[in-house]
């Protein structure tokens, strides 16, 4: 009984996939209150970008495009008691509904995350373009 309550868990780093999995699929839904569930209430990006900024930028970008595509590459995912970091390549294009994207760019993205109540939120990211 024991070994099949255990089993039933899903582990820290899973979660920690599971949420960035979540926050990728708001972005590609164009789903600005589905992505400001994943930012932490003290969020800090860029240049000072804070929660309301990333807002203003997803709203900005989702009416620019019609389709939004988030590919994630591999995620190095370092857990501590509380926080990560996972940092990965992600690509990132935009369109109006055809078949190939109008816009596209690779960048490498380093997120920090806090285990809030159960649950990962994401506390800082830094995005360089790649291309």
């Amino acid at each position: 009984m024991l070994l099949a309550v255990g089993c039933g868990r899903t582990s820290p780093k899973q979660r920690l996939r599971d949420s960035l999995d979540g926050l990728k699929a708001s972005l590609e839904a164009r789903d600005v209150a589905g992505m400001q569930q994943w930012l932490a209430d003290d969020f800090i990006g860029p240049e000072g970008l804070d929660r309301t900024g990333a807002k203003r930028i997803a709203q900005g970008v989702f009416l620019r495009h019609g389709d939004i595509g988030v590919n994630v590459g591999p995620l190095d995912v370092s857990l501590r008691p509380r926080h990560a970091t996972v940092s990965f390549s992600a690509a990132l294009t935009g369109g109006s509904g055809g078949m190939l994207p109008e816009t596209a760019q690779l960048y490498d993205v380093e997120t920090g995350w806090r285990l809030d109540d159960g649950e990962w939120r994401l506390t800082s990211a830094r995005w360089t373009p790649r291309l």
